[in-house]
């Protein structure tokens, strides 16, 4: 990189912490793994709340020999975890001139630490740390628009382009399915449908971010919640406008965007 891991994490911390979107990347884009971990790691040292878990996304295959990890991760925290029972909506902020988009997502909550050092965790061997599986949404949201087009370097750097997990219901028969048809809504619009594999879509990204997170000299707590990638779609939404995702047979959750401010 031709500027330093610290100069774009202030950048990015800066403006989010002012609550303004950015004209363009803060420098050159990282374009490895190694680098893009780096800002982030910077970031969030600069960021002044607690990391309470974990979002997980798919490196998309255009991306995939210049990044080569099937899956990227970035933080989750405790200001932006929202806890939603069944009718509630979540009151999400998002970055007016930024990007800003919402993802239906199975989202697992961590039974307990992990053990130091495992990296070698599966789908299967994953299901004792489950604590509990919940429907719900990661609001997806950056200072800079164009943050998803640069590739996955520009988003691991910038906390992953999360700005809320969203844990709503649980699942409480998760162990008995092995898939769950979701739609998402947008002002009452459909704007997308799919279906998620609870075996190599949930625990696969559970085990992801657990090897990751050892790799990387660190752990899962428990608690942590783990949004754990998109089922419909990348949603893009405006502040102001409703979401709403429809799990079958489990319930639904709904989001409104607000507008990101300045932290006080």
């Amino acid at each position: 990189m031709t500027i330093a891991p610290q100069s774009i994490a202030e950048a990015f911390t800066t403006a989010r912490a002012a609550g303004r979107a950015l004209d363009g990347f803060p420098g050159t884009a990282p374009t490895t793994l190694d680098e893009a971990y780096a800002v982030q790691a910077a970031a969030i040292a600069r960021w002044p709340d607690a990391v309470k878990g974990w979002k997980v996304a798919r490196v998309a295959p255009a991306f995939a020999a210049q990044f080569p990890e099937e899956r990227l991760i970035g933080p989750a925290f405790a200001a932006n975890v929202h806890r939603v029972a069944a009718g509630g909506m979540a009151q999400c902020p998002v970055f007016e001139g930024g990007f800003a988009a919402v993802e239906a997502e199975v989202v697992i909550v961590v039974a307990a630490d992990a053990p130091a050092g495992k990296a070698d965790w599966t789908a299967d061997s994953v299901i004792p740390l489950v604590r509990s599986m919940h429907i719900g949404v990661e609001v997806a949201s950056s200072p800079l628009a164009t943050l998803n087009d640069i590739g996955p370097g520009a988003v691991i750097a910038d906390f992953g382009n999360n700005w809320g997990v969203v844990v709503g219901p649980e699942i409480a028969n998760w162990r008995e399915l092995e898939s769950i048809a979701v739609e998402s809504f947008i002002d009452g619009q459909s704007v997308g449908t799919g279906r998620v594999a609870i075996k190599p879509g949930p625990l696969g990204a559970l085990a992801f971010t657990l090897n990751k997170r050892a790799q990387q000299g660190e752990i899962l707590r428990a608690g942590d919640v783990i949004s754990t990638g998109m089922i419909t779609g990348v949603h893009d939404i405006r502040v102001g406008q409703r979401s709403r995702h429809v799990f079958e047979g489990v319930g639904e959750v709904q989001v409104q965007t607000t507008r990101a401010v300045a932290l006080v």
